[in-house]
């Protein structure tokens, strides 16, 4: 499959954009971890998706990483944590979704500039604070 990439500077890419591109990969990524772990129902497996796409597990894993980014991708991350939403969930808080969208941003931006080997560790870094339990 042929995947469409963003031709325009990525430095010209709204923050939004970044963060809904990333949004979708962030979430496949754990889809796939999940299904590859878990040969169950499309429900359970769901369940166990949520704990790592929650607004709050992002937030915390975001927090927790931030300082092991390059500059470069800790101001993709508040490019990202200060744009304006155009709509708050209501399951989560206002900063954790602020959170949640910086590292949403970081990876869009990553993946769109073809880092996959940073995505990579990245994702396994997030997948990793989520699972030793830091994010509750």
């Amino acid at each position: 499959m042929m995947i469409p990439v963003i031709n325009d500077d990525i430095r010209e890419v709204p923050a939004s954009v970044l963060a809904y591109v990333g949004d979708a990969v962030y979430e496949l990524y754990f889809r796939l971890r999940v299904a590859a772990r878990y040969a169950g129902r499309s429900g359970e497996i769901n369940k166990r998706v949520i704990i790592y796409v929650k607004a709050s597990a992002q937030a915390t894993a975001g927090r927790l990483l931030f300082d092991s980014l390059t500059e470069d991708e800790q101001a993709i991350f508040r490019r990202g944590k200060n744009s304006n939403p155009g709509s708050m969930p209501k399951n989560a808080s206002p900063a954790d979704y602020r959170y949640a969208t910086g590292l949403e941003a970081l990876v869009g931006y990553l993946y769109l500039t073809d880092q996959n080997e940073r995505l990579d560790t990245l994702m396994s870094g997030v997948a990793d604070a989520i699972e030793s339990g830091r994010t509750q």
